[in-house]
């Protein structure tokens, strides 16, 4: 178990993410979420996440009921278009697509209907309302379990309703913590930092994600390589990034 025996920042020699290799959580595909609005601003993102060390970026558009009526169709032809413009300029990243999916009412009456996009070994990226989580939160997990899913969950560090006890209940049922990295350097805020170190020293997160929507996100992820937190993490060899 990793102990956090200090609360000053320490700065260490940069970590870049070449050990990595893989981000499992970006909005890259233009124009059909809050993230990158044209093919532009997508490509400079993506040559950003290369210059930070990344071999390969899976790229996560949300689907949420309300907001963004994404289907697996409109999201695999945003990544068709994507690779034929990496490949019309030479760009050497390898990209795939999968979704961060919001756990509503009717992404339940889904489950068991709909095959869901997935990265790696059938992981699936789910989120929930940043006001509360849902009453029947471990039976949607239940029944994604039941149809081979391997639950990964967005950023559970930035909801604020859950303590260390529930992320613990999470892990006990076999689900996966995705943090992200503004998260280590306190871009949401002070407790949320507080909250994503308390994560890493409970050796409780498997992933970690960009979670990039603009170029304003990409310019702050060098931050990250100097932060303690992030090298502990790294040293935990708890992260499953660069199996994918």
């Amino acid at each position: 178990m990793l102990k956090w025996f200090s609360k000053k920042k320490i700065e260490l020699d940069p970590l870049d993410f070449s050990v990595l290799i893989t981000d499992i959580h970006s909005h890259f595909i233009p124009g059909i979420d809050d993230g990158s609005p044209d093919m532009e601003t997508t490509i400079a993102l993506i040559k950003k996440m290369q210059v930070l060390g990344f071999r390969k970026v899976i790229t996560t558009p949300h689907v949420m009921s309300d907001f963004y009526k994404n289907s697996s169709e409109i999201i695999l032809k945003g990544l068709t278009d994507i690779r034929a413009e990496l490949k019309a300029q030479n760009i050497d990243m390898e990209i795939e697509a999968a979704a961060e999916y919001y756990i509503d009412y009717d992404f339940d009456q889904k489950i068991g209907q709909e095959k869901f996009l997935t990265f790696g070994d059938n992981y699936i990226l789910v989120e929930l309302s940043f006001m509360e989580a849902p009453e029947n939160l471990f039976d949607i997990i239940f029944k994604l379990q039941l149809e081979g899913y391997k639950v990964v969950l967005a950023h559970p560090e930035r909801y604020a309703f859950f303590t260390m006890d529930d992320y613990k209940g999470l892990v006990h049922r076999g689900v996966l913590l995705q943090i992200n990295w503004l998260s280590i350097i306190g871009y949401y805020s002070p407790q949320i930092e507080q909250k994503t170190k308390e994560l890493i020293a409970a050796e409780m997160v498997s992933f970690i994600g960009s979670d990039c929507h603009n170029m304003n996100h990409a310019e702050l992820y060098e931050k990250c390589q100097t932060k303690e937190a992030w090298h502990d993490l790294n040293n935990s060899c708890k992260l499953l990034n660069n199996t994918l």
